[in-house]
């Protein structure tokens, strides 16, 4: 498998972001998870594929700009969106979904159904180690306005008002991974 360079995805962003600020935002938000994702890495010896995790990190919300930009009313297609621009562009499947498996702590057929997620009812939830660590590291930074990082506490809250069976499966990630030190990331 091939696997783009950082300048090919940050071309591959630039084109498709509908504006410089939406480019921004989303952008820096992808490198500061690739950045919380390899340093889970490293503080744990994961045997996993870094440039295979770099470039889904890198890659995984790219489906943002085909909704104009963060807060959308419909933004749960973001990862649906992202994954079909990525198959557009003729990357693997292995990339493609690392748009599609990182919302959340995964979304299931039930949860598509049931919640009535405008997205084609399938599973989208992390099968590899290198997706798992993704959407686990992207749990630690939002796009909202302004951006913020988020505590390993903060997302076990939001992640049980989503059920128990989210909690406990952040829980494991959190017990597998560890909580990230977001300090680096931290303003002045």
């Amino acid at each position: 498998m091939v696997i783009p360079s950082d300048k090919e995805i940050r071309l591959l962003h630039e084109r498709y972001a509908p504006s410089t600020e939406v480019f921004e935002k989303v952008y820096s938000h992808c490198a500061i998870v690739c950045d919380i994702a390899e340093q889970l890495i490293e503080r744990q010896g994961l045997a996993l594929d870094l440039e295979l995790v770099r470039a889904g990190a890198l890659l995984h919300d790219i489906g943002v700009y085909r909704l104009g930009g963060v807060g959308h009313d419909n933004y749960l297609r973001h990862g649906v969106l992202g994954h079909r621009i990525l198959a557009e562009e003729g990357f693997p499947e292995e990339l493609c979904r690392f748009c599609s498996c990182h919302t959340g702590v995964g979304l299931t057929r039930d949860d598509v159904r049931l919640q009535g997620i405008p997205i084609p009812e399938a599973d989208y939830v992390a099968e590899t180690g290198e997706e798992e660590i993704v959407m686990y590291a992207d749990k630690f930074h939002s796009k909202k306005e302004p951006p913020v990082l988020v505590s390993a506490d903060s997302y076990s809250a939001t992640a049980r008002g989503f059920g128990a069976d989210k909690a406990a499966a952040f829980q494991t990630m959190r017990e597998r991974y560890g909580d990230p030190d977001l300090t680096p990331f931290m303003d002045g």
